[in-house]
């Protein structure tokens, strides 16, 4: 049987989801041995866009059945990147949150690149002022995209990073002939283990500077649920899978809230919207909480659920 031919392209991104990939482990090495060739990804494989010694002057992704793109879209390369992957690859796949949801350099699209460049390059505390660099630099974009604004996308694998557990998943039905593959549209509340005790009235919004009520020699599903308890949980409005197939919310393993890095339960929802919802439902006054677009679209800026206000 002949190897399925994958190509791997990272944009605005920093190489979490490609490590997410090496930590498959030893079922990767199984499928590379009998079933995958990966015909290009920077990551490990020098493989120059415009030929090796840079001869060409088109670039040239070879074909692949599979192709692979993690990182949020960000500048005119970028775009030209992801538009010869779509035309390169029969099935394309947004591999981690930047890549699905915009992650976190989508928080960027709360200002706009003015106001990016006079921070970055004049008013940070740890820059000595100067001009931004144009030479041999790719033009910015008006703000930070998901993959899927700029290109179709056939498979998206969420996550920062992705649970090796779901990368398996998606390359093993890839291989088995299936042109689709999704994650369960479940939230990180449906799978996770602590006490909900339902009661009404949220108390006072607690930062992480404060201990969550738990026993230490209990187990995990012994805690109450960290919403309840007054501590900013994101379960509600954030895609289950951190976990992979069968594992507890790896946040809230560690008595952590979920910070929301599998982004919205499903396409289309409106975390900021929900969760603003939520709280007032239970009592809280969402206008008293700091930060409300940053902290809940921490993850999911693209899509226009931030953008610059005024």
């Amino acid at each position: 049987m002949a190897k399925v031919t994958v190509a791997e392209e990272w944009l605005n991104s920093c190489s979490g989801c490609e490590i997410a990939t090496l930590n498959i482990g030893d079922v990767l090495v199984d499928l590379l041995v009998n079933n995958l060739e990966f015909v290009h990804i920077p990551v490990i494989m020098d493989h120059k866009y415009f030929g090796q010694t840079g001869e060409e002057t088109e670039m040239n992704i070879p074909e692949a059945v599979v192709g692979i793109i993690s990182g949020s879209v960000r500048n005119e390369e970028h775009v030209e990147v992801a538009k010869e992957m779509r035309k390169k690859c029969q099935i394309l796949i947004a591999l981690g949150t930047c890549a699905t949801d915009g992650g976190i350099p989508a928080l960027i699209n709360m200002y706009d690149n003015d106001e990016l460049n006079q921070f970055v390059y004049k008013d940070s505390p740890t820059t000595d002022p100067g001009e931004p660099p144009t030479k041999n630099i790719p033009p910015l974009l008006d703000k930070c995209y998901a993959l899927d604004e700029v290109v179709d996308v056939d498979i998206y694998l969420p996550g920062c990073p992705p649970h090796p557990d779901w990368i398996t998943a998606a390359v093993l039905a890839l291989l088995e002939g299936k042109t689709e593959f999704a994650m369960p549209e479940r939230s990180v509340c449906d799978t996770c283990p602590t006490i909900k005790q339902g009661k009404k009235g949220l108390p006072d919004i607690k930062r992480m500077l404060q201990s969550p009520v738990f026993d230490p020699d209990k187990p995990i599903d012994d805690m109450r649920c960290l919403l309840e308890q007054g501590f900013l949980c994101l379960g509600p409005v954030t895609r289950a899978g951190c976990g992979g197939k069968s594992g507890n919310p790896r946040c809230i393993s560690t008595r952590m809230p979920c910070r929301g890095c599998y982004g919205p339960i499903r396409k289309g929802a409106k975390p900021i919207v929900d969760y603003m919802g939520a709280l007032a439902s239970n009592g809280f006054d969402p206008s008293t909480m700091p930060d409300r677009r940053g902290y809940l679209a921490r993850f999911c800026g693209a899509h226009n659920m931030l953008k610059k206000l005024g």
